[in-house]
This record gives structure tokens, C-alpha cells and sequence, in this order.
């Protein structure tokens, strides 16, 4: 199993705790295949038994059985703070399956659950679930969702709600709150032997160098500053970037008070419980930075055994300062090719900064903007172009108009290529807050129609889709202040 470090300081046997008389919400057939699990016609698994397994109530299904459930031990910094030990306070790790290992989100209490029941609710469940398959359809590094199961359990957060258990796999769960654990206890021992599997089992190429442990905080620093690239591209807030929710392995985890933008505002806070505003979207860069700094202090004991401290520090340093420019290269690519530009210019990134903050002047649709940006051609006139009546500032958007205009003479692709092209990196579907809002609704009331639609819309997010084109508006007026918190 990936994660095969053992010893009560690593982790607890964690069986799960039954969830009554469970029934499906929703299921990924993706995913299952990733695993292989049989499929029947409705697209759900052939073995009823897996219900049982995905809702906690059982670890075997046919001849496969899950022996040794845990859940891990982890600390980390939470808001900028040292919060001390935290650890899977709501998640089981069953096992692995097809290399990849399976956790059950909200399956009861866990040594690490502290004051908490252990328990997920649906209307989390929910946004989990359809958040990680819509970031792996767009493209971005992610755990996925295998199932959401439900039941009438009571739970209270706010108020009282049903429910649920979200089943999610990845190639791993180590994230940098695992370092900063072992860290903290000044345990070189462990910290060595969590750094020793995470270079055998996913990043061998550390194995070669001389500085195997340099290596590997360099590899992991450039995963997550591209996937904050990623991010920002999308317009996708991520709500919570505590050091102990960012993966080692540059993945997407910990689905909360989660949001994409609708009107582009470039400071939104999509937590209303972040009330300095430490993770609004233009903070994302900085803040993936300073847990890498967080990575980086973690691991200078596995470097202090090769090199002195101050060579060490030296080091480290050196190879943090890489970070912002690893995320602007990606960042600069990115929306390069979201404006449907194929060579490299000085200018462009001004152009694209200028446009960005006429549509925060303006509140222009973020997603909706960039995916309608593909109809202008090279000889397009800009008070013809119909985006511009997106924006206040007219004589202003009309200049930035004409300068891309010029700036797509440069380019040798059609217009038709580049459509092409732009629609290919530019969705359609994202998952609004107001969208999830409803099928969560109806799901309270039984109907799980919508998650399922919802959930097939967003797995094919840069197609047309005819029949579903009502799913790419922004909100109206009254859906605009859904708000989310870290309980969402």
C-alpha cells in the first residue's frame, strides 16, 4: 500500500462505523473503472455488496477485503497559525485498490476526530463529489470521487442534516502536514522514512541525484505552483490552503468552503470564515508559496543530513525562490493559451493583465467571457464586438480590443483553428456555487436527479451540450451571495 508507514505515531486501526440503511446518491463510473469494478446497466456497481463497503458497513466485497483501515496522524498551520496535531479527524483509508488507495470521507469518528462525530454531511458530500470529478474533467491535478452514499442518520452542524459518506481515491494522501508532523516531534527517523517513500514510490528521478531530498522538496514546490496556476486560470477558489490540505503529490485535496468565480472579482473570498481574507483568489500564488516554506522548514533536518545547517538552509532557500517563477511561466502559458495565443510576445502578459482588471472594474463573467472571447476574428472591429457591452468603460475595452486584435495578425492559425483551440482550454460548465446549491437542495428531498445530471454536465465541461446550455449562465441576482464555510 502507498501509505505503509505503521506505529501508533503514524496512525490508528480505524474500522469504520456503520452508516443505516444507506442508499446511493451518486457514483462516478470513471472512477470505478480506474479500480475495476464491474458495472451494471444503470452504471453502478454489478455487486450490490460495494454499497455496504462505500457506506462503511462492511470491508469485503466477493474476494476482495480490506484488512487494515487507519487513519493517519498529521499536523500543520491553519490560518497563517501553528494549530499543533490534527490528522483525519473524518477519513478512513481502507486500503489500495489498482495502486491507488480508497478513503471513506465522513464513515464515523477516528482517533484524530477530537471533539468532532466523524461524520460528513450531504450537503458537503455533495460538493465534494462533484468538485473533484469537475476539476479532473477541466484538466487539474485532483483526488476523485468514487461514490457518494447517503442515509437518514441524523447530524447537527448548523442545523440538523442527514448524513453521507464521500469515497475518494488518489495515488496517495500525503500531504505537507505529514512532514510538519514528524517535524514538530523532531522524529528524523519517521521524516526520513516518509520522505523515503514518497521518492520510491512516486518521484524515482530523486533517486538518481545527488541530493535526493532537495530533489524531492524542488519536485513538489513545482507541482503546486503549477496547480495554483491551474487554479487561477479557472477562477477556482480554494477556501482553506492550511499547510495540512496541500498534497505532496501536487493534487487538489480537502474539497470545503471551495468556490469558482462568477463575476470576476480579483480579491472574492469564497469562506465566510476567512475573515481577514488570508485565501481570496488573488492570495492563492502567495499562500501555496508560504506552505512550501512550511515544506521547506519541515524538511531541512533530511538535508542537514548531507550538508550543514547553513549550507542547508542555503539550499532550501534557494530552491523556494524558484516558486514564483515556475507559477509565472505556467501562469504566463496558461493564459496565453486561453487568449488563443500559440507564440510568445513581451506584451503579453500586460494584455492580459490589463484585461483581467477591466473585468474586475466591470464584474464581468469570468468563465463565460474567456469561452465567448473565441468568436472574435482578426479582422474584427471592436465597437462591433458584442463582449464589449459586458463592460462600463467602453473607450477602454474597445483600446484592449484592438490590441488583441493586433496581437492575433502575429499569430499564423485561423480563426477557425484558433476557436478550436480556445474551446479547448476555455469550459463552458464549471460548478457554480448556485448550481450545486440546487441539486443539493432537491437531493435533500430525496430527488437525486440533479447531482447525477449535474455531475454528467460537468464531467464534459469544454463541450457544447446543447440540451444543457441554461447550465452556463452566472447566477441571477438572488443566487449571487450563496455562502460557504469551512463546515461546507
Amino acid at each position: 500500500m502507498p501509505f505503509n508507514l505503521r506505529g501508533d505515531d503514524v496512525c490508528q486501526p480505524t474500522p469504520p462505523t456503520p452508516l443505516p440503511n444507506p442508499y446511493w446518491v451518486a457514483f462516478s463510473p470513471s472512477v470505478a473503472r480506474l479500480i475495476g469494478i464491474e458495472l451494471g446497466a444503470d452504471n453502478f456497481p454489478k455487486d450490490s455488496e460495494w454499497l455496504g463497503v462505500l457506506a462503511g458497513n462492511q470491508l469485503n466485497v466477493g474476494p476482495l477485503t480490506f484488512q487494515n483501515p487507519i487513519s493517519t496522524a498529521y499536523s500543520g498551520h491553519q490560518f497563517g497559525s501553528w494549530a499543533g496535531q490534527l490528522g483525519d479527524g473524518r477519513a478512513i483509508l481502507l486500503g489500495d485498490i489498482n495502486y491507488l488507495e480508497l478513503q471513506l470521507k465522513g464513515a464515523g469518528r477516528t482517533h484524530y476526530s477530537r471533539m468532532g462525530d466523524g461524520r460528513a454531511v450531504l450537503r458537503s458530500s455533495i460538493r465534494e463529489f462533484l468538485c473533484s470529478e469537475a476539476m479532473h474533467a477541466l484538466g487539474i491535478p485532483t483526488s476523485r470521487a468514487l461514490a457518494l452514499v447517503g442515509s437518514k442518520q441524523a447530524v447537527r452542524r448548523e442545523t440538523m442534516e442527514t448524513a453521507a459518506v464521500c469515497s475518494r481515491v488518489a495515488p496517495s494522501f500525503i500531504r505537507v502536514g505529514h512532514f510538519e508532523h514528524f517535524a514538530s516531534l523532531q522524529n528524523i527517523v519517521r521524516l526520513k522514512e516518509l520522505a523515503d517513500l514518497l521518492i520510491a514510490e512516486f518521484y524515482p528521478e530523486c533517486l538518481a541525484s545527488k541530493k535526493p531530498y532537495l530533489n524531492l522538496f524542488k519536485e513538489i514546490s513545482t507541482r503546486n505552483a503549477k496547480l495554483v496556476a491551474q487554479w487561477q486560470s479557472v477562477g477556482f477558489c480554494h477556501g482553506v490552503l492550511n499547510s495540512d490540505n496541500i498534497s505532496v503529490l501536487g493534487l487538489t485535496i480537502d474539497y470545503g468552503p471551495f468556490g469558482f468565480l462568477d463575476h470576476f472579482q480579483i480579491d472574492h473570498i469564497c469562506n465566510h470564515s476567512d475573515h481577514g481574507g488570508r485565501y481570496a483568489y488573488h492570495r492563492q500564488p502567495q499562500i501555496m508559496h508560504w506552505n512550501m516554506a512550511c515544506l521547506a522548514s519541515a524538511m531541512l533536518p533530511l538535508l542537514e543530513l548531507e550538508h550543514s545547517a547553513e549550507e542547508s538552509q542555503d539550499l532550501l532557500r534557494s530552491a523556494l525562490e524558484e516558486f514564483p517563477v515556475t507559477y509565472a511561466k505556467e501562469w504566463q502559458k496558461i493564459f496565453r493559451s486561453k487568449l488563443g495565443l500559440q507564440s510568445e510576445e513581451d506584451g503579453d502578459t500586460g494584455l492580459v493583465e490589463r484585461l483581467l482588471q477591466a473585468m474586475n472594474d466591470s464584474r464581468v463573467d469570468f468563465t463565460n467571457f474567456f469561452r465567448s472571447l473565441s468568436d472574435v476574428k482578426k479582422n474584427s472591429i471592436p465597437i462591433d464586438i458584442l463582449l464589449r457591452n459586458e463592460f462600463v468603460d467602453r473607450e477602454n475595452i474597445d483600446q484592449w480590443f484592438a490590441d488583441y486584435i493586433d496581437r492575433l495578425q502575429t499569430e499564423i492559425s485561423s480563426d477557425v483553428a484558433r476557436k478550436s483551440s480556445m474551446n479547448q482550454v476555455n469550459p463552458k460548465y464549471i460548478l457554480r456555487n448556485h448550481l450545486a446549491q440546487v441539486a443539493i437542495e432537491k437531493a435533500q428531498l430525496d430527488d437525486f436527479s440533479e447531482v447525477q445530471r449535474l455531475h454528467q454536465i460537468l464531467m464534459n465541461p469544454f463541450d457544447e451540450q446543447e440540451a444543457f446550455q441554461h447550465y452556463s449562465k452566472p447566477p441571477s441576482e438572488d443566487m449571487q451571495a450563496i455562502a460557504v464555510s469551512c463546515s461546507s
